[in-house]
Formats: structure tokens, C-alpha cells, sequence
């Protein structure tokens, strides 16, 4: 997906959400259980209740990858439904020695064909270059995260700048704002200030708004630019809204009632 088609979702729908599938077998409804695929029956009922308020999925593989060779046939198939105007994201944060890297990069955005993918880049920019290989493809790399042990490596000081500042600079020189995005988490809202000094024009990814209490209206105060420039993502809010037969009805109203919100500011 091109930066402009995103752009234009977003004024089309009126959001910046991203619906975050972390689907998990021990929290979904029971009834599904029943289900051959459970997994699969749920995404679809949520992907059908919220798409018209979202513009972004993102599969957080972990929870894919733990049911084994049935998860990845999960994933594969939920990533089928979603609509082409929607971007997909592989919440995978790969990041490793460049042969190895190019064989995650033409996993997911080959086979998989997911729009973007979430990168860790602890290993340098040879590690992440293979991502940027693929027109119209994201990589989307970790710089200021909303954990606690974010404090741990993130946010020490080297000269006088922190390491998620020197992460952006460096990676900036990667690719351009067409296939680059940030994570920044949403609890840390002012330090928006410094990272749009370092990324003016970049989409940021922005996990934290809702079960980890981050403010939308912060994150648009310090983090909002010309094109938007925000992905909000809220997941376990939206999908775990209710665990009854009304749980796609549930979230269905809880996305409707970010969207309205994020309308405000647009």
C-alpha cells in the first residue's frame, strides 16, 4: 500500500485506527471453541464488525505462532479476508543478519503478502535493509515503546541523545517516509516532541491507547502532522470487549467510539 492510499483511508473512514488481532484461544468466547478453526471464526467476526472503522490490522504473531502449524494457517487465512484498502501489518519484530532477514522479508511480504511488517533494529541497518527491498511494503521499526523496560535500553543516553533518537536517525537513512514507519507507544506522549524533530513526516504505529491507558488526545497533541501521521492501535479494548455471543457487536462499538473520536481531529 502506497503512503497516499493510506491518507486517503484515513479521511475516508475518518480514522487513524488500527485493530490489533493478539487472538487468543483462552479469551475468546467459548461458543467458538467448537469451531474447527476458532482462531479464524473469531477474526472473522471481528474484521467483519470494525472494518468500517479501521484503516490498519495488525496480527501480532506470537499468538499465531504458538498454536503451530494450525496458527500460521490461521493467519494466513485471516489475513485473506481483510480488505485490500485496509493495511495489514505482521507485528512479527523481526531484525537479524541480513541473508536471514531477507528470508523473513519474502516470508511475509511474499508468501504471506502482509503490507508492512514491525522490525526490532538492535542489529543494525543491514539488518533491517531487506525489508525496504519491496516496493509499496513497510517496515515499521521499534523506537520509543510503551513497556517499562523500555527505560532499560530505549531511552539511555548516548551524547548527550537518547538511543530511540539515534535508532531513527539512522534507520531514516534506510528509506523514506513512502516505507518507513516508527513504533512509539502511546503512554510517553511529550516525547513526541523530540521524535517528530527526528521524523517530521513519518507514520508512527502507536500501541498503548486503551488497556495501557495511553490518552488519544495527548498522542494527537504532541504526535499529529500534516498527513495525520498516526496509527493508533488499540487490541485487546476492542476484541476482548465482551467474551458472549455479543462479542463482535461489542467491538464493533468500541472501534465506532475511537473512530468518533479520532474524527475530531480531522
Amino acid at each position: 500500500m502506497k503512503k497516499q492510499d493510506l491518507i486517503d483511508q484515513i479521511h475516508i473512514k475518518k480514522s487513524f485506527l488500527c485493530v490489533g488481532l493478539d487472538t487468543d484461544l483462552t479469551k475468546i468466547p467459548q461458543h467458538l471453541l467448537s469451531f474447527e478453526d476458532p482462531i479464524f471464526e473469531f477474526n472473522k467476526a471481528i474484521i467483519e464488525a470494525t472494518k468500517d472503522y479501521c484503516v490498519c490490522y495488525k496480527i501480532n504473531n506470537a499468538f499465531y505462532e504458538a498454536e503451530g502449524v494450525k496458527g500460521w494457517e490461521s493467519m494466513a487465512k485471516t489475513l485473506a479476508l481483510i480488505p485490500e484498502n485496509i493495511l495489514t501489518i505482521a507485528d512479527a519484530k523481526r531484525g537479524d543478519i541480513g541473508n536471514t532477514s531477507n528470508m523473513y522479508a519474502k516470508a511475509f511480504f511474499q508468501n504471506l503478502n502482509f503490507d508492512a511488517i514491525t522490525l526490532a533494529p538492535y542489529m543494525g541497518n543491514d539488518s533491517l535493509a531487506p525489508f525496504f527491498q519491496y516496493p509499496n511494503k513497510w517496515g515499521i521499526v521499534l523506537a520509543l515503546t510503551s513497556n517499562a523496560g523500555s527505560a532499560d535500553y530505549e531511552q539511555q543516553k548516548i551524547n548527550e541523545e537518547f538511543l530511540y533518537e539515534l535508532v531513527i536517525k539512522n534507520t531514516t537513512k534506510l528509506a523514506t517516509d513512502e516505507q518507513l514507519m516508527f513504533v512509539v507507544g502511546a503512554t510517553k506522549p511529550q516525547d513526541f516532541i523530540t521524535i517528530r524533530k527526528h521524523a517530521p513526516t513519518h507514520f508512527l504505529l502507536v500501541p498503548g491507547v486503551g488497556a495501557q491507558g495511553g490518552s488519544l488526545a495527548e498522542v494527537v497533541k504532541y504526535g499529529k502532522n500534516a498527513d495525520v501521521g498516526l496509527l493508533i492501535n488499540a487490541s485487546r479494548s476492542i476484541i476482548y470487549a465482551s467474551n458472549g455471543f455479543d462479542f463482535a457487536e461489542a467491538a464493533a462499538n468500541e472501534a465506532k467510539i475511537l473512530r468518533d473520536e479520532m474524527s475530531l481531529y480531522l
